[in-house]
């Protein structure tokens, strides 16, 4: 029997290249950009360094880990670098130079970072302060904290056990990369399959429509920003045994490495809408950009005008509706 005419035609089950491209594209542009760094400079693809890149890209990303949950909540925190270089100082407050001192350390340093994951979260919350404004203040503080404490000068007391957990190897994979892929593997369950993670996008896209539904929408932001601060705690002892020495800028640049590196990976400024494997994508972008224009030898001046263009590139080539 023929369809009446006005009867609509099924629409097509195939795939789009422009659907690819957005859900993809991110994957092509930074396969490409390592292609384009192996022929710039055949030291990219040595051994050596492709483990050093990885080892580097590992502390960033666990923040931006952290940086994803406060993004989908429609948040943002510029206080994470300064965390990390605060908990590398508290870190050295302990005066050890064995390795029984260094699980104290990660409990302080959790501890320390909970607490101003806290106060940020109540701030946005529950006060109404701007995100913005809230963590640079936190940002401030923390700093003042810091050089109150050093006097601005450079501490390297540490147990010998922090460098080898930043810059050790098991069987060759660095010890600091499975590291952050545990914590990817954890909070991405958390995120995409527990109650918590779907409770976080409802808030993200419509906290009214959240709270309507039985969602507290406040609990929800202060418990997302905990979660950035204690990844940023966690990054920063990382990066702290891998730099060696601690100083008042450990971690400088983190926190818009962090967001720009999970908007890269399509997580939404609006809220609502991101994953956290393709926020590390972008991490994998910044780190590999970081390296090249270190192998090709270019002064720091270009080293910012390259890396802002490709960061442009590979936003504009993933996803071309950026909220």
């Amino acid at each position: 029997m023929m369809a009446p005419l006005d009867t609509p035609m099924p629409r097509s089950q195939g795939i789009s290249l422009a659907s690819v491209f957005e859900r993809y594209g991110l994957v092509v542009f930074l396969v490409a950009l390592m292609i384009v760094a192996a022929l710039a400079s055949p030291t990219f693809l040595r051994p050596a360094n492709l483990v050093n890149v990885l080892t580097i890209a590992a502390p960033l990303g666990m923040v931006v880990i952290g940086q994803t949950f406060v993004i989908l909540v429609r948040g943002l925190d510029l206080s994470v670098a300064s965390l990390m270089a605060t908990v590398a100082v508290l870190a050295t407050a302990f005066k050890a130079t064995t390795n029984e001192a260094i699980p104290m350390i990660f409990i302080a340093a959790i501890a320390l970072s909970a607490v101003v994951g806290l106060v940020n979260g109540w701030l946005v919350a529950k006060r109404n302060v701007s995100p913005f404004l809230a963590t640079l203040a936190m940002m401030i503080i923390l700093q003042g904290i810091r050089f109150a404490y050093t006097g601005g000068a450079p501490i390297s007391t540490l147990p010998p056990g922090m460098g080898f957990l930043a810059s050790g190897r098991i069987f060759g994979v660095p010890v600091n990369l499975i590291t952050l892929a545990f914590l990817a593997i954890a909070f991405g369950i958390v995120l995409h399959r527990s109650r918590l993670g779907r409770e976080i996008f409802m808030v993200g896209s419509n906290p009214k429509a959240a709270f309507l539904n039985g969602v507290a929408p406040d609990r929800v932001v202060i418990l997302c920003y905990v979660i950035c601060s204690v990844c940023a705690g966690i990054g920063g002892l990382f990066l702290l045994g891998y730099v060696g020495t601690v100083s008042n800028w450990v971690g400088q640049g983190y926190e818009l490495d962090s967001i720009v590196a999970a908007v890269m990976g399509g997580v939404a400024l609006t809220g609502g809408r991101g994953n956290i494997f393709a926020a590390l994508l972008g991490v994998a972008v910044l780190v590999v950009i970081n390296n090249l224009v270190l192998l090709l030898g270019f002064p720091i001046e270009m080293q910012l005008i390259i890396k802002g263009v490709i960061i442009i590139g590979a936003a504009a080539f993933y996803r071309t509706r950026l909220a």
